[in-house]
Parts: structure tokens; sequence; C-alpha cells
């Protein structure tokens, strides 16, 4: 693993730990004394570089999923921007709260089994440097029949 980004993931669970004492004061006294010093360190953390895709910047909750989990943000950075693409929109492209969750969730513990794309998905319709495919017009032109 890159050391660079496994000395970031230490230091973001350092900063959830610091972040649980000064919510319970109780626990640690000298919590508050540490948190500061911590936030310098946090806020590099919060502007770490992690790539997007090519028609979709990654979105926030995608960005602290992959932050929390070494691997998955190893294999994140392994793979193209077209196919990080493809794990965004296909993230974003729900509309209810607890399947975006459950999206994001799948989207990093697909990444450490090895997964490159999400699987069954019809790709991404928002990119602009190339034309849909057949097969993309065909679902979305079914859809559309279904919902008038």
């Amino acid at each position: 693993m890159n050391i660079k980004l496994r000395t970031l993931f230490i230091l973001y669970n350092l900063v959830e730990r610091l972040e649980y004492m000064r919510s319970h004061p109780a626990s640690s006294p000298k919590a508050n004394l540490i948190i500061e010093v911590s936030l310098e360190k946090f806020t590099i953390l919060n502007t770490m570089k992690i790539s997007g895709g090519v028609a979709h910047e990654l979105p926030a909750d995608l960005r602290k999923a992959l932050g929390t989990d070494s691997q998955a943000l190893t294999a994140w950075e392994d793979i193209t921007p077209l196919s990080r693409n493809e794990w965004i929109c296909w993230t974003i492209s729900v509309t209810k709260p607890e399947t975006r969750k459950e999206h994001v969730g799948r989207v990093v513990s697909e990444l450490k089994e090895g997964m490159r794309r999400p699987c069954c998905w019809i790709g991404c319709t928002h990119r602009t440097d190339k034309a849909m495919s057949r097969s993309q017009k065909f679902i979305l032109g079914r859809r559309s029949k279904q919902t008038s």
C-alpha cells in the first residue's frame, strides 16, 4: 500500500477517535487540547485529492467512504478514470437515499473484491465524449415507455 495513503488513513481514524472524545468529555479531559492540534491535520485529509471520473465529480458521501477504507482507496486510484466515472454515475443515478447509501457501501466492498466496474450497469449516459450505444438507447427507450 502507498505510504502516503496509509498515513492519511491512520490520521483519519485518529481524528474520528478524537471527535468521539470531544463529544464525550468525561472520557478524556485533555481531548480539546488534542483536537485543536489534530484539526489542522484533518484539514489536510479533507483536501486530499481522491480522483474523480470523466463526466462526474466525486460526491462527498462516496469520498468519505473511500477515505475511510485504505484498501478500497488503493483500488479506486488503481482503476481508470472511465471506470471511476462508471462507479460514480452508478452511485448517483438512484433516487432513494437508502439505495444511494447501499450503492456507496457496495462500491467500497466490490472494489475490495477486485471489481473494476459496476456489474449489470448500462453505463454512464452523461458522457459527452462519445455517443450513447444502441443498447443504452434501447434500455432508456423502454424505461420512458414504461413511465408514460
